[in-house]
């Protein structure tokens, strides 16, 4: 186990390296910022010494040193060739989009992702679904010129997200998978508006927060835990609730960004990736119902000594509130 004292240096080291990457104004520093999250992340995999720990470590180190080689080598190289400098800036900026993809684990090279994600505790796992997304996401938003390509990246994302989550067992996989399905959805929004990406994030960086903090209370690691470490009628509802609004289905606020993302395809007629993207979302929303059932049609019966509740009433009711927020203003709106 690492000390407390250098846990906060790293967590710092790694709110900063984001930062630095944001307000970079030139190529250099953004990879040196990265560099840098990719660094101070590696000692907060640490957990127990065991060869899961060290392999996930091992596996990160590699995937974003990888990403990072060809982000400096293309960085290096676009001034230096002097050959048809359009045709040249252009593959040099898809290489880099490409690059920041891989450091996501975005389809097709999500495998790592879903591997790591496995090996992680639920805290490590929610840090590297959302605040490792932010920078990698900016650099990507910066440099995608091809819209193709983004279609592609974006499509395929959703697919794999989409297919690859239907035969998991495993809480920790299909919430790799989710995810990988929604970073389809973000990468979409680049094409449109810088803004909508990060709302998008940040609406799904708070829905898996909440998760996240609920699994890790109820240590809950398989599906077929869920039904056993829920205990009060009131905890069941809550997870039903975080599950449906994660699958971006109305009236919960996880609706809210696939609706901006929906309605921008809609207004520049990208109907058919619009259809693709909305079927593969009815497939998340297909494993997460697999989740969901369990708690739905089974009711075990718990002995009054078991009901002790950690602390858990106030997460509750603050997730809720969060997940019907979108209802709520639409109702303060309408008045």
């Amino acid at each position: 186990m690492i000390k407390i004292s250098t846990k906060m240096v790293m967590y710092t080291t790694l709110v900063m390296s984001t930062v630095m990457v944001i307000s970079s104004e030139n190529w250099f520093s953004m990879w040196m910022g990265l560099e840098i999250n990719m660094m101070s992340f590696i000692p907060l995999m640490e957990k127990n010494k065991n060869y899961m720990s060290a392999e996930s470590k091992m596996i990160y180190f590699i995937i974003q040193s990888m990403g990072s080689i060809i982000f400096i080598f293309m960085m290096i190289m676009n001034p230096t060739i002097m050959i048809l400098e359009e045709m040249n800036n252009q593959i040099c900026m898809m290489l880099i989009t490409l690059s920041m993809a891989m450091k996501m684990g975005m389809a097709p090279m999500h495998m790592w992702f879903v591997m790591i994600i496995s090996k992680m505790n639920w805290k490590n796992c929610t840090i590297l679904m959302t605040w490792q997304k932010i920078a990698p996401m900016f650099i990507m938003s910066n440099t995608c010129q091809n819209s193709m390509m983004i279609n592609v990246i974006a499509i395929s994302s959703a697919t794999m997200g989409a297919i690859g989550g239907i035969n998991q067992t495993s809480i920790k996989k299909i919430m790799a998978f989710s995810s990988i399905n929604h970073l389809g959805w973000m990468t979409i929004c680049m094409k449109f508006d810088n803004e909508m990406w990060m709302k998008y994030l940040a609406i799904y960086s708070i829905m898996i927060i909440m998760l996240t903090i609920n699994m890790s209370k109820k240590s809950m690691n398989f599906i077929n835990q869920i039904n056993t470490n829920m205990k009060t009628k009131t905890e069941k509802i809550n997870f039903l609730i975080m599950m449906l609004s994660l699958g971006g289905l109305p009236p919960f606020i996880g609706f809210l960004p696939k609706w901006l993302v929906i309605q921008t395809l809609i207004q520049t007629n990208s109907y058919i990736t619009l259809i693709v993207l909305m079927m593969l979302s009815m497939l998340t929303l297909f494993y997460y119902l697999r989740m969901i059932t369990p708690i739905i049609m089974m009711n075990n019966l718990i002995n009054k000594w078991n009901l002790k509740s950690n602390n858990m009433k106030n997460i509750n009711l603050m997730s809720f509130c969060i997940n019907m927020m979108l209802p709520i203003t639409m109702i303060i709106n309408m008045i």
